[in-house]
């Protein structure tokens, strides 16, 4: 019977007994079948012709004769039953595969093609003596028996036909993964990485290719067998790179036309090719992505001859379908991200005041799958008497709605604000606005949160009033102590909308603190109590290693472990020791660009006589951050720097990401997967912001001495 211990080759000097050419033609009574089946002479011409086909053909078979099924086969089927061969040419089935003759579908389905002439084909056999060492994966087979009949009509034996197919099925296995991994993504960078990653791993390819159409023209992005890719390089968005619409490449040309096309052998990249990969492809497989909201397709490709088989043309169909509708999910949900994403920035400041002694930073993070537009926002805005007005809020909902609600309640406050700054007067004049709306719109549904607050710098002291909202928390940094946090105690009243002005608490701020304003969804989670998220709130800005409004934006988004299902609003304001010193530059989108701001933060530090050590690690960091951002952005960035008696911030800001909008994540920073890591080791503190249009990314590095 036919089975596998391992793929071992022929021995390339047969042993005694063993076959001299078992691949070749008869050679008359030499020929070690001779021994079992007679001289060849005397062979029934039926029986010859059988052995004539099992010499010659390449696919492994055997002969099993007589009433004992003494074997005989090919050089296939040697290959195949490994360290068996030589000895088990001539020997009975039995009593070669005698470990696993008696189970099922061993010797049985051999005794039945011999004792009743009966037919028998397995397809994806695993075959019995298949026994592997340390738990390998078994070979998988499709396997035959047929019953050989002499010239009379006799049965003599049976012809046993055994055709490996164990990369395909576990092709096919692994299809069923793909389509888990693709259910799993959300925009187009997600299944553009899935797609590569399982191209070149299960067909074993050499060049992979996935394009889109991006407007009136694609965009194209390929891996290339043998890559040097790290962990962090497949967590980074992949690198683009735009076609013209009518680019004669061939994946352009599936994807306009529709129709897939194979080439087996030749140059099909010759007239197009980007590099010397492109030029060593000879096979290639181009698919169309079928979607009614997106086109494009993929290429799958080998730098060796590849015959595309029916079974293999219909597994990349398969596969190219679930392609085209797991982009067809990211384009759509792509869309109403950025839309819903670009609807609750447009509503919330660009720009933050910029003040010689208090440096304001915010960061908005949205809740739930970040689809829909929420209703937290904040502002800071210069009051006519020159004290600083800032207010974070929270209107309830996520969706449009909300969002519109909330622009209004921010622009009325600011307005209110504008016209009279005592922060009990400003809520009690929105609380006339909110219980106007609920009674416009014929709801007693709509909630909203506010805390505003005067900070007076002059005065070192801030009045703060709340309308339902969380406590603000400061930051304390006195100058002979140990940093602390504490809430302020200011009465949080009701939410707004229920004819109630609430009180007001004025508490000293002193250069050196910092406030911290922010929604509830910092401190909230499901299934654990609000005090305890409080707690670690206090407990992580009090042992911030700095007072920097940046700095702690990051730290509050963290402090509290678990994920949230609300948006996530903060605004943090401190009050420097003694005043900043900042500049900016523009950034082209050009290859010489990260060149450019090296230069010009060398001389800007120098001439700020920062200490030398700082300057070589802010420069190796914003030049790291430029180049991902004009990588992975694709549009002119903005660096900005300020630099403090106790730190040094570097803020790297672009305007989009390729036409789509992101959620961003500080764990996919990185240029080619070593900026993640140079950022931590020479950085005190580091993260990610998102802006109005596209993100920021920015780090801060400790004065030394100070």
């Amino acid at each position: 019977m036919p089975g596998t211990v391992g793929r071992v080759p022929t021995p390339s000097a047969p042993a005694a007994g063993g076959p001299t050419n078992p691949g070749g033609a008869i050679a008359g009574a030499g020929h070690p079948w001779a021994g079992v089946l007679g001289a060849p002479e005397g062979w029934d011409p039926a029986l010859r012709a059988v052995v004539d086909l099992v010499l010659t053909s390449p696919v492994p078979m055997a002969l099993l004769h007589g009433d004992e099924l003494s074997l005989l086969y090919n050089d296939g089927y040697a290959e195949l039953i490994g360290p068996r061969h030589p000895q088990a040419l001539g020997r009975p089935a039995a009593e070669v595969f005698a470990e696993v003759w008696h189970e099922p579908g061993a010797g049985e389905m051999l005794e039945r093609a011999y004792r009743r002439a009966e037919p028998f084909l397995e397809h994806e056999a695993v075959l019995p003596a298949d026994r592997r060492p340390g738990g390998a994966e078994a070979a998988v087979f499709t396997r035959g028996y047929s019953p050989v009949r002499d010239s009379t009509g006799t049965v003599i034996g049976v012809l046993s036909v055994a055709a490996q197919t164990t990369q395909l099925t576990q092709q096919l296995q692994s299809l069923s993964d793909f389509a888990a991994a693709l259910s799993g993504t959300l925009t187009l960078d997600d299944v553009a990485r899935v797609t590569l990653r399982y191209f070149l791993h299960s067909f074993d390819a050499d060049r992979v290719s996935v394009l889109v159409d991006e407007g009136t023209a694609w965009r194209l992005v390929r891996r290339v067998r043998g890559e040097l890719l790290d962990e962090a390089d497949e967590r980074l968005p992949p690198l683009w790179r735009r076609i013209a619409a009518d680019s004669p490449i061939p994946v352009g040309v599936a994807a306009r036309s529709g129709v897939p096309s194979f080439t087996g052998d030749g140059q099909p990249l010759r007239d197009t090719a980007a590099d010397r990969h492109d030029e060593k492809i000879r096979a290639l497989a181009s698919l169309p992505l079928r979607s009614s909201v997106i086109r494009g397709a993929l290429t799958v490709g080998y730098q060796a001859a590849h015959p595309w088989s029916p079974a293999e043309r219909a597994l990349l169909a398969a596969a190219a379908e679930l392609v085209g509708q797991a982009a067809e999910r990211a384009r759509r949900f792509e869309t109403q991200h950025g839309t819903a994403q670009l609807l609750q920035r447009s509503m919330l400041p660009e720009r933050l005041p910029n003040l010689s002694r208090l440096r304001i930073a915010a960061r908005y993070d949205p809740g739930v799958d970040g689809n829909a537009a929420g209703g937290d926002f904040y502002d800071a805005f210069v009051l006519p008497s020159g004290a600083l007005g800032v207010v974070l809020g929270d209107v309830a909902g996520h969706d449009v709605q909300a969002a519109a609600r909330m622009g209004q309640v921010r622009a009325a406050l600011r307005a209110l604000a504008l016209a009279d700054p005592r922060p009990d007067a400003v809520l009690a004049g929105l609380d006339r606005l909110v219980a106007s709306l609920g009674l416009e719109g014929g709801t007693q549904e709509l909630f909203v949160t506010v805390v505003f607050g005067v900070i007076e710098a002059e005065r070192q002291r801030i009045t703060l009033a709340s309308a339902g909202h969380p406590a603000p928390l400061i930051r304390r940094a006195p100058a002979h102590g140990t940093p602390y946090a504490e809430y302020v105690d200011v009465p949080p009243g009701p939410p707004l909308g229920l004819g109630h002005r609430p009180p007001t608490a004025t508490v000293p701020f002193h250069p050196g603190d910092t406030l911290l304003l922010f929604s509830d969804g910092v401190v909230e989670r499901r299934w654990q109590d609000l005090t305890a998220g409080l707690s670690g709130l206090g407990a992580a800005v009090s042992a911030a290693t700095s007072g920097d409004p940046r700095a702690l934006c990051g730290v509050a988004t963290a402090a509290v472990p678990g994920a949230t299902e609300d948006d996530v609003a903060v605004l943090a304001v401190e009050h420097a020791v003694r005043p900043s010193r900042s500049a900016g530059m523009r950034v082209p989108a050009e290859p010489t660009a990260p060149s450019r701001v090296r230069h010009w933060l060398t001389a800007q530090l120098t001439e700020w006589q920062v200490p030398e050590a700082v300057i070589g690690a802010a420069v190796l960091c914003t030049s790291e951050l430029t180049t991902n951002a004009l990588l992975h952005a694709g549009t002119a960035a903005r660096v900005e720097i300020d630099l403090s008696a106790e730190r040094l911030l570097v803020s790297v800001a672009d305007s989009g990401t390729r036409g789509q909008v992101t959620r961003a994540r500080t764990d996919t920073l990185s240029s080619r997967g070593r900026g993640l890591g140079l950022i931590e080791e020479l950085s005190d503190a580091w993260g990610t912001d998102p802006t109005v249009r596209g993100s920021t990314v920015w780090f801060e590095i400790l004065i030394p001495g100070q």
